[in-house]
């Protein structure tokens, strides 16, 4: 079932740290919501798919526990399929291809159930355009997606699997963690070959890894949940 954008105090929504919407005040917040339509949709469902040529809509993701909402992926020419990243409650996605006008350059999958809000794209840049703190939260999110990749690019090229898989924990926390009693949890549920894509390496080597993390007590994990023990230590780990 398709319905307004839900607006109001009594329908406070969360965000994730680091999300777009989280940099925006609440009439910002409302005012984008208001534009758009949103319906619940299912863990497995592409919103986007990569080489689609229709760009009029943008999509806002809201999950109710604020954690991991989709995965962006792009199939390379030889067969493998590309982790590129990982979207969470409050991230807007589909805004690169209407900036530019091109085609779809990445699927993106939902992993949970999650409110989509799709906002007509024209509606999008109009506000954009109009309300600067809009325009200033989207570049900002580009350009954290944008040091992400070239982070995960140079990781790949200067250390090996371990160092890697301490970067990006860090990395993920550090944009979406949240304190817990142990520590740090990095904020985003993820299958250690979800983050071996991430980071550029096979489920097996990445095992190896965070056993090791775990053993020099940096780490503490459970059912796809990482607890950084000591972000101090894991940063100096990871340098």
């Amino acid at each position: 079932m398709t319905r307004r954008s839900p607006v109001g105090a009594e329908q406070r929504r969360r965000w994730s740290p680091g999300s777009m919407m989280a940099r925006l005040d609440d009439e910002t917040q409302t005012r984008l919501l208001r534009l758009g339509e949103c319906r619940y949709q299912d863990p497995g469902e592409v919103l986007i798919s990569q080489g689609d040529p229709a760009a009029d809509t943008v999509c806002l993701l809201q999950e109710t526990r604020g954690g991991l909402c989709a995965k962006v992926t792009a199939d390379l020419d030889n067969g493998v399929e590309a982790l590129l990243g990982i979207m969470v409650s409050g991230d807007l996605i589909g805004e690169m291809a209407v900036l530019r006008e091109v085609p779809r350059s990445a699927t993106v999958t939902l992993c949970s159930r999650t409110l989509v809000h799709r906002i007509p794209s024209a509606a999008f840049l109009t506000l954009a355009r109009s309300v600067p703190s809009l325009s200033s939260a989207l570049a900002k999110t580009l350009a954290d997606r944008l040091d992400w990749a070239d982070r995960r690019r140079l990781d790949m090229i200067g250390y090996d699997v371990p160092v890697r898989v301490a970067r990006v924990l860090l990395d993920l926390a550090g944009r979406h963690g949240r304190p817990v009693s142990e520590g740090t949890d990095v904020g985003v549920p993820l299958a250690q070959h979800e983050l071996g894509r991430l980071v550029g390496a096979g489920e097996a080597a990445v095992s190896k890894a965070m056993r090791e993390l775990k053993e020099e007590g940096l780490i503490r994990t459970s059912y796809r949940r990482v607890i950084l023990i000591d972000a101090e230590r894991l940063g100096a780990y990871g340098s």
